[in-house]
Order: C-alpha cells, then structure tokens, then sequence
C-alpha cells in the first residue's frame, strides 16, 4: 500500500510518500480501508516533533479517517468486513489502510459520505464536549466563537445555536465570517483590527459573552478574559495563533469566571461512556439536518504538501482533506 511518511521531524515537504506493506489485524484490531484522511492543526505540529504524542519513526500522521472496513482481527464484535466507518486511530490515516482499535471506530450513517466522514468526528465530539459538558451552555446565553471560520469554529457555532445559545462569530476577514453567518451566527465580528473586545462589549451591552470557545490562543485570549460575562465559563481548546498565552489570574477573582480546559482525546480513554453518547446525539443531528458539516478543499494523496500548507498558513475554512481513494 501508500503512504506518506514522516522519517524525521520537520515541514510537509520533509515527508516522503512510500510504498510500504499492507496491515493486518490483531486482537481486538481493524484494518479501515481509508477513502479519506481529513487534515487537522495537530498534524502539522506531529510532524514538527511539537505535539504532546511523538511516536516512533517512521509513522503515519493523520488522526480521524473515512473508509470500509478491510479486515478484522480475533474478539471484534460490533463492525464487520464491509463496514462504512470513520475511525480516529490519532496516527497512521494518511495512508491506504489504517490500523485501529474496535473503539476508535465507528459505523457512519448511510448518507453521510467519507469526505464528511473524515472530518466529523474530531471537531463535533471537541464542540459538543466542550460547550455540553465542559461549558453546561444554556439557551438563552451568549456564546462568542473565535476562530469561528475553522473545523472546530464552524462546529461551534452550529451546535451553539442547536442548544439555544446567542452566537457571536469572530474571524479576522469578511470573507471568513460568511461562512459563520452560513454557520447560523447571529452576530459578526471582524477581529482583523485588534478590537474583538470592544466589539464583543458592544455587542453584549457591555456584560460580555458567557461561554467563550478559543482555539487560537495568543493575542485573542488576552482579549476574551476581557469581555467574558460575570460567572462566564473561557474554553481552552487550542492554540493555532503559536503562542499559549499566559492568565492573569485575578480577573478569575474579579469576574468570577472559570478557565476550562478541553481535551476530546482524553475524554475517549478516562470517560469512553460520555464520548459515545456524545457521538451518537451527533450522528441523530446530523441525520436530523441540523448539522451540515463543511468539506471547503479536497486534495489528491500526492498533494499532501499543498494541504499541509493549506494549515500552517491558517488559510482553512471547515474541513480540508487528502482523498485517498474515489467513492
């Protein structure tokens, strides 16, 4: 089988694309036949040797993928040979075939295609955590989205508005905010200008947002500790500005608001109960309509440099994905 490569660590144009042998199966394993490998921030810090998980050379990036089932190992129960799945091994998707455990593999309804497949599980299951239980959002509250143009961004906002929420998109273009109003942001907010607080203040009659969802990081925390809601709740889900910023901690004593961190990979191994129920409310909303996940660039396997670049320039808008192979 293919497979782009990462034998040492560096930029996209450092990985090689390879044939190399076919997986098999072992207990309580799956080999996924991969039709499409969806392209995540992190991957461009795995193969930089910057991501917390650094596995061994040679590996495979890519987290989350959209294929059939190839072949299954001993003690598998629930997916058979033939299966229509999303898997999210976190490695190794980047490739012809994945190999996964039983748990990191799910059945996907019938309409929702691999492409959208790919992308769906990573960004919906970081939402739906993070403003279900991280954030116990409320209808009726006022949810500010930074970033609100990316995977997760867009993510946000759609479950915001399906739990009730007020939903102020922020992004640094016009352009990018179109998606988010499409998203069903109430309100915009160009943040191109370094005035997202006072805009957000604005907005919100002064009080603030209650629940902020940041996965930038950098600058735009520094603003959001600033126009957050007494008793607000500032999600911490990623950094792709480059820089963690640092807290001043007395504006937690002065607003009374909480910093919560968000980590859906953790969830999947400390409380796998709530991660499945999570992902099947996702699939009956998907199924509903009520969820229309964005795929804005699909790349073929060998252009994989361009799609990498398509993130570390921070030119995404939803989901970009490499397609492996054609439906």
């Amino acid at each position: 089988m293919k497979a782009i490569l990462c034998r040492s660590y560096g930029t996209a144009e450092n990985l090689v694309f390879e044939e190399i042998d076919d997986l098999l199966p072992g207990e309580g394993e799956l080999v996924i036949e991969v039709y499409s490998a969806a392209m995540n921030f992190p991957d461009t810090l795995q193969i930089a040797g910057k991501y917390q998980n650094k596995p061994k050379f040679p590996f495979s990036p890519g987290s989350e993928a959209g294929g059939i089932v190839k072949a299954v190992g001993p003690d598998v129960k629930g997916l058979a040979v033939g299966d229509r799945v999303l898997a999210t091994p976190g490695i190794g998707c980047m490739a012809e075939q994945v190999l996964c455990r039983e748990n990191q593999v799910k059945k996907i309804p019938d309409l929702m295609d691999f492409k959208t497949a790919s992308g769906f599980t990573m960004v919906y299951g970081t939402s739906f955590h993070a403003l279900k239980q991280r954030a116990a959002l409320k209808a009726g509250e006022t949810l500010l989205v930074i970033g609100a143009s990316g995977g997760v961004g867009l993510s946000a906002v759609e479950l915001g508005k399906v739990m009730g929420a007020t939903v102020i998109a922020a992004a640094s273009s016009e352009e990018k905010l179109l998606y988010a109003k499409n998203a069903g942001a109430d309100f915009l907010v160009n943040y191109g200008d370094g005035e997202m607080k006072n805009k957000v203040k604005a907005l919100t009659g002064g009080k603030g947002a209650d629940v902020i969802y940041d996965p930038v990081g950098g600058d735009l925390f520094d603003q959001a500790v600033r126009c957050i809601n007494w008793n607000g709740r500032l999600l911490v889900i990623g950094f792709t500005s480059g820089r963690i910023p640092q807290f001043p901690i007395n504006l937690a004593l002065l607003k009374s608001i909480s910093i919560v961190g968000v980590f859906w990979g953790a969830l999947r191994q400390k409380e796998p109960e709530i991660e499945l129920a999570n992902q099947e409310a996702l699939f009956c909303l998907y199924a509903e309509g009520k969820l229309k996940p964005l795929v804005s660039q699909s790349f073929a396997f060998e252009d994989y440099v361009s799609a990498f670049n398509v993130l570390t320039e921070r030119k995404a808008i939803g989901k970009v994905v490499l397609e492996i192979k054609s439906e």
